[in-house]
């Protein structure tokens, strides 16, 4: 979504690169490419005026300062005002004394209410919680059977009945306490555009159920328009944080921007795809990050460590530095690889991923080939990759569908990969590195401390070629990703 804007930042700091100190003239310049490149993301102009104010005011602040150099100065300015514009903080939900704790979810129609509404409930689910999801847009045809068919896929119960939605919203409220849910969400009905009568509604829902929170849901695709839909929605609810829909889309990332410097609310969730499962919470800092190029290590970890099981990581890892990592175990962590998202994403979180790898479309197309292969080999030859000959290669590459070729580099890569993680390991146990950890600190699970550059139980920058965590030939094309047809 940050594309463009990551790119002209980027850009601006190389530049600067170089020079002894900051100079006036240098901070104009600079703030002159910073304005253009929030105006090109489409981002509020009064914001843009608020924010080149306050980045001058550090940088001339800041320009004689000798201690950093001025791209370092400019990271750091910059990085603080990316993060004040996102929220600040990430923001942290407070459970009623006394439950449930109401969420009551606003918005237009088609921002993505009932969907969020569920990967809300889902997500709340996954901290503990037993969440209970009201139907209260009555007027959208088939708006309440799509809410409980996806109530039915994450287990989560759905109340409604027809007629009042202000009356439904009410009585749904009973029911969760009726049934001890402690949570409960309330989607309400949105418009095309905002309406008295809509707004009347959603008011008359909040006194009912006395939200604990009041969520607005914001399509990131409508840039500059967010902020009007935003000022509107506040001025009648008090909403207490947004939740960005269609984050992984290819908007500009105006709204992103523009929502807490208008409102001062912060968004407080993001939808970055459209399964359920992809959902997060919005750390302001760590999106920072990711604009300015430095990537988001935590947000990868925490995915990593949700994807994979933990003794299953740990026991793969042992056999990865003992050198008896098979091709089974491999695409066991390959399968595991691809719950933690779409693998374009996952580049992003990466510091140092080439920009053109960064958001790539990148598939589980791109993973199918090196699964193929491994499936068409016989579980000797999963086992010990070294008894493949001529013949089996042959017999491999037609019941996969692949090029002899394509099985001779999947099978090199990872013989290449095993002694060199085996002499790792080696130097892990018998040098510096203590336990599984080492001095190195934290790796993702399973890794070693130090070797964190690669998922649980798998490489890091390997002979492949490819970036860290991704499986051996995964390198080896155009853009060092499979170069399979």
């Amino acid at each position: 979504m940050f594309d463009s804007l990551s790119s002209r930042l980027e850009g601006i700091v190389k530049r600067l690169r170089g020079k002894g100190r900051l100079t006036e003239a240098d901070v104009d310049e600079m703030l002159q490419e910073i304005r253009t490149a929030l105006l090109e993301a489409d981002v509020n102009v009064g914001v843009v005026r608020n924010v080149l104010g306050r980045i001058r005011e550090q940088a001339i602040g800041a320009r004689l300062s000798e201690a950093l150099d001025p791209s370092q100065q400019v990271i750091k300015i910059v990085n603080n005002e990316l993060t004040a514009m996102l929220g600040g903080e990430t923001l942290k939900i407070s459970y009623a004394s006394r439950p449930p704790t109401v969420i009551l979810m606003a918005g237009l129609q088609g921002s993505g209410k009932t969907t969020n509404s569920a990967k809300l409930a889902r997500w709340f689910k996954s901290q503990g919680r037993q969440p209970l999801m009201v139907g209260a847009d009555l007027q959208r045809p088939a708006a309440v059977e799509q809410l409980r068919t996806l109530g039915r896929q994450i287990d989560v119960p759905v109340f409604s009945e027809p007629g009042d939605p202000v009356s439904t919203a009410r009585r749904g409220l009973e029911e969760a306490r009726r049934l001890g849910r402690d949570v409960l969400i309330v989607d309400t009905a949105g418009r095309l555009s905002i309406d008295v009568e809509m707004m009347e509604q959603v008011r008359q829902i909040s006194q009912a159920v006395q939200p604990d929170y009041t969520f607005l849901v914001i399509d990131a695709m409508t840039g500059q328009d967010a902020v009007s839909v935003a000022e509107a929605f506040h001025a009648t609810l008090a909403i207490d944080g947004v939740i960005l829909s269609k984050l992984d889309g290819d908007a500009r990332g105006g709204a992103a921007l523009s929502v807490k410097e208008v409102i001062g609310r912060p968004i407080a969730f993001a939808s970055t795809g459209e399964k359920l499962t992809e959902f997060e919470q919005f750390h302001p800092d760590r999106m920072a990050g990711r604009i300015l190029g430095m990537g988001d290590m935590l947000t990868l970890i925490e995915q990593a460590e949700q994807a994979f099981e933990k003794d299953q990581a740990e026991k793969a890892a042992e056999k990865l530095m003992d050198g008896e990592f098979t091709l089974d175990d491999f695409l066991e962590q390959m399968q595991a690889l691809k719950k933690m998202g779409p693998l374009g994403n996952l580049m992003g979180m990466m510091p140092g991923m080439p920009k053109e790898l960064k958001g790539a479309e990148i598939g589980d197309d791109q993973l199918k080939p090196i699964e193929a292969i491994i499936h068409s080999m016989t579980p000797l030859e999963r086992r010990k990759p070294e008894v493949i000959n001529g013949s089996r290669r042959t017999r491999i590459a037609l019941g996969s569908g692949t090029t002899v070729g394509d099985v001779n580099r999947l099978v090199k890569q990872f013989a290449e990969m095993q002694k060199m993680m085996k002499r790792m390991g080696g130097m892990v146990r018998g040098g510096k590195g203590k336990g599984k950890k080492g001095k190195g600190g934290r790796g993702l699970p399973g890794m070693p401390g130090g070797l964190g550059g690669g998922f649980p139980g798998m490489p890091g920058m390997g002979p492949g070629g490819g970036p860290p965590g991704l499986p051996p030939g995964m390198g080896s094309g155009p853009g060092g990703f499979p170069s399979f047809n």
